[in-house]
């Protein structure tokens, strides 16, 4: 494993780390209860997941934007999912176009300042290193069967005032989502399927190869950083805590 591609898989993991406390944190400070508020998580779902899309006016998923974006997720339940969040009025669900409501967005808006809140404290020199990455990764997305759920979720919104913790936060968010189908692009080469991955059906010699594999195709957008500025980004989210 050559450096650049050690580094892609060790932030990888620490991106997941950050993005996945920060959302832990956001539940115990108010998350919740928010959610209850607009009707519990029959009703705000998908907006959360989607919500650097859907909180602009006339911000849209597509169907075709939606396929990777749910590879592993049941594809009936998540259309009744989506047709009681419509029933609900959250967002409108037309030709497996997913837009948000004005309550949808009114809700992306009020999950938006309590990230504000969350990342307060978060460096604002991490955040444009962010999007120099999010854009190579939009830019050359890795060859894949069936899109790339990347799509789903950029560019991410960003209203002018954005807090930084909030536009590291989402811009985070975003590249999981590049390094989602870096992985669906080595496991669909490898001839698995999205059934066998979220499974134990395929044995631990082809998932190590499936990983090498996605830390080599992911480690292109990377290269928008210099190596020095790829280390203090990697130095930068181990000094991350949500507040």
């Amino acid at each position: 494993m050559d450096q650049l591609t050690e580094f892609t898989a060790e932030i990888a993991r620490e991106i997941d780390r950050v993005f996945i406390g920060a959302m832990q944190a956001a539940r115990a400070h108010g998350g919740l209860e928010l959610g209850r508020s607009y009707g519990g998580p029959e009703a705000v779902g998908v907006l959360i997941d989607l919500r650097t899309r859907l909180g602009e006016e006339g911000g849209k998923v597509t169907n075709e934007q939606f396929v990777p974006f749910r590879r592993y997720w049941d594809p009936a339940q998540t259309h009744q999912a989506l047709l009681r969040q419509a029933e609900l009025g959250m967002i409108t669900y037309e030709d497996g176009t997913i837009e948000a409501t004005g309550r949808g967005r009114e809700l992306i808006t009020a999950v938006y300042t309590l990230h504000a809140r969350i990342t307060r404290s978060w460096p604002e020199h991490l955040a444009p290193w962010a999007h120099r990455v999010l854009q190579a990764a939009r830019i050359s997305p890795p060859e894949t069967a069936d899109g790339h759920a990347l799509a789903a979720v950029a560019p991410p919104f960003e209203p002018p005032g954005t807090p930084t913790g909030v536009l590291l936060l989402n811009r985070l968010s975003c590249l999981r989502y590049a390094r989602a189908d870096a992985h669906a692009s080595a496991w669909q080469s490898a001839g698995a399927t999205a059934a066998e991955m979220s499974s134990e059906s395929v044995d631990h010699a082809t998932r190590t190869r499936i990983e090498e594999r996605t830390n080599e195709t992911a480690a292109g957008p990377w290269t928008a950083l210099s190596d020095a500025e790829r280390d203090e980004f990697l130095k930068g989210l181990q000094d991350l805590r949500q507040e």
